[in-house]
C-alpha cells in the first residue's frame, strides 16, 4: 500500500503539480491507496475526502496519519478543485453501486473535473462507473480494461514479485463465487459427472469434491453395473442408470439430454478403456454445449485425436496422459501450445501443477507427497469442474481447484499422514474454504 500511495503520487506530482487536488476515498484497501498517497503530498495541498469510514486494517493505519487533515465527502463542493483522485472502489466490489456510492459517482462524472483513478475506477465492471481521464493501475493491468473505461492507463511498479503472479495462493482464493443470500437451490452449480463402469470409487470421489467446494446439485450418470454401489455412497447424488456394464454410444443421445439440465460436465473417472466407451465419449464431447472437464480415461478415449468443442474444455492429464493428447513427449511451451491451439486449459499435475490457456501459465505447489494415494485425481477434477459449474472461468477453476486440492491434502497429511486417503482429503475441501472464504 505504501508503493502504491507513492505511486500515485509521484504520478500526481509529475504532471498535475500545482493544481487544486482532493482525493475521496472509501473504507477499503481502495481508500488506503488514496491515504497513502495523500501521505507521500508533503509539501502539496490537498484535501482528503471521507465517503465511508475505514474498515480494512491496513486502510486504518494510513487514516490514522491522515485523520485530522480529513472532511467529510458531502461538506465539500467539488467545483472548487482542478483533480478529482478516485479512491472509493477497488476490485472488490459485487454487484451494482448502492449509496452512498451511487450519488457520488454521479457527481464525480457530472464535474467536468480531471480524474484520476486508483487502481481501477470506482464501479468497473458495472453499468455504473467512474469514467476518468487517467487511471493508475497497479502491477498490471486488470482483465476488462480498455482506454474507453479507464482513460489513459498508466501502470505503476509496486514491488509485486514474479513469484506472486507466477505461483497459485491464498489471494487466488478472492476469485471464489460467493453465492447470494437470496439464491436459491441450483444457481451455484449444477454439475454431471459420467463416469463408472468398470470402476465404482472414482466416479464417487469427483462427485463428492464437487458437492464439497459448493456445488448445489451433481447428478451422476453411470452403467448399471455399479449403479447401486454408487447411489449408495451418498444420499446426496442423483444418479442416472445408463444400461449395461460400459458406456456405450448409444448413451450419448441421453447423456447430452441430462448435460442441458446442468452448468458443467465432468467426464472419464472410472470409465475403463473399452474401444465402445471411447467411442462414446469421442461422440460426446463433440455435440456438449456445456463446459467440460476432460480427466483420466476420457483423456485416454480422446488420445491425439482432433475434436471441435464446442464449449470451453479442461483437460486434467499427468504426463502420460499429457504425452497421449500431444502424441509425444511434450516441454511446457508445446503444453500450452495445445491448450491455444485447442481453445482449452491444460492443468498437468504433477509435484508443480502447471494450468495453462497458451497465454496464461500459473503454477501450484500446495499439496503433499502423499498425494500420490489412488483418487486425489478424481477429487482434483470434480473440485475443478464443481468450479466451472459454479460460474467460474475455466482457467481459474483450474488455478483455483489445484489449490484448494492441495490444501486439502496439507490438511488431511496434518491428521493421517502417509495413511491418508482421497476421502480424507475430500472430506478436508470444507475447511480450506472455511480458512480462506470470510
Amino acid at each position: 500500500m505504501d508503493n502504491a500511495g507513492r505511486a500515485l503520487a509521484d504520478l500526481i506530482l509529475e504532471i498535475y503539480s500545482g493544481r487544486k487536488i482532493v482525493f475521496v476515498c472509501g473504507s477499503g484497501n481502495n481508500g488506503g491507496d488514496g491515504f497513502s498517497a495523500a501521505n507521500a503530498l508533503t509539501d502539496v495541498p490537498f484535501t482528503v475526502a471521507i465517503l465511508s469510514e475505514p474498515k480494512s486494517p491496513a486502510a486504518k493505519r494510513q487514516y490514522a496519519k491522515l485523520s485530522e487533515k480529513t472532511v467529510r465527502f458531502e461538506d465539500i463542493d467539488l467545483t472548487d478543485y482542478d483533480i478529482i483522485v478516485d479512491c472509493v472502489l477497488g476490485t472488490g466490489i459485487i454487484g451494482t453501486p448502492k449509496e452512498p456510492y451511487l450519488g457520488y459517482i454521479d457527481a464525480v462524472n457530472g464535474s467536468k473535473k480531471i480524474v484520476i483513478a486508483c487502481d481501477v475506477p470506482s464501479g468497473f465492471g458495472t453499468d455504473t462507473c467512474i469514467k476518468p481521464n487517467i487511471t493508475v493501475t497497479f502491477h498490471d493491468v486488470k482483465e476488462g480494461m480498455t482506454p474507453d473505461n479507464c482513460g489513459s492507463i498508466i501502470i505503476a511498479d509496486i514491488g509485486i514479485p514474479d513469484d506472486a503472479m507466477t505461483f497459485i495462493g491464498p489471494g487466488d482464493m478472492l476469485r471464489y463465487p460467493i453465492p447470494d443470500r437470496n439464491g436459491h437451490k441450483g444457481q451455484n452449480g449444477r454439475l454431471l459427472v459420467i463416469g463408472g463402469g468398470p470402476y465404482v470409487g472414482a466416479p464417487a470421489m469427483a462427485a463428492m469434491a464437487a458437492l464439497r467446494v459448493g456445488d448445489d446439485l451433481v447428478r451422476i450418470a453411470t452403467p448399471e453395473s455399479c449403479f447401486i454401489p454408487i447411489a449408495s455412497m451418498s444420499p446426496s447424488f442423483i444418479m442416472h442408470k445408463l444400461p449395461g456394464e460400459i458406456l456405450s454410444k448409444e448413451d450419448v443421445p441421453h447423456l447430452l439430454e441430462l448435460s442441458n439440465e446442468t452448468d458443467a460436465v465432468l467426464i472419464g473417472p472410472g470409465l475403463g478403456t473399452d474401444e465402445d466407451t471411447r467411442n462414446a465419449v469421442r461422440n460426446f464431447v463433440e455435440k456438449c454445449k456445456r463446459p467440460m472437464v476432460i480427466d483420466a480415461d476420457g483423456i485416454n478415449a480422446i488420445g491425439s485425436a482432433k475434436i471441435d468443442f464446442q464449449m470451453p474444455v479442461v483437460f486434467t492429464p499427468h504426463r502420460m496422459e499429457m504425452k497421449k493428447l500431444l502424441g509425444c513427449t511434450g516441454d511446457e511451451k508445446m503444453i500450452a501450445d495445445f491448450a491455444l491451439k485447442n481453445k482449452a486449459v491444460i492443468v498437468l499435475k504433477g509435484a508443480t501443477d502447471v494450468v495453462t490457456d497458451g497465454e496464461r501459465t500459473r503454477k501450484n505447489i500446495s499439496g503433499t507427497s502423499a498425494m500420490t494415494v489412488g483418487g486425489t485425481g478424481d477429487a482434483l477434477a470434480g473440485i475443478i469442474a464443481g468450479l466451472l459449474a459454479k460460474g467460474m472461468d475455466p482457467f481459474d477453476s483450474g488455478c483455483v481447484g489445484t489449490y484448494i486440492c492441495g490444501k486439502a491434502g496439507e490438511k488431511a497429511f496434518e491428521e493421517f499422514s502417509y495413511g491418508m486417503t482421497a476421502p480424507d482429503l475430500i472430506d478436508d475441501i470444507g475447511r480450506v474454504l472455511k480458512d480462506h472464504i470470510r
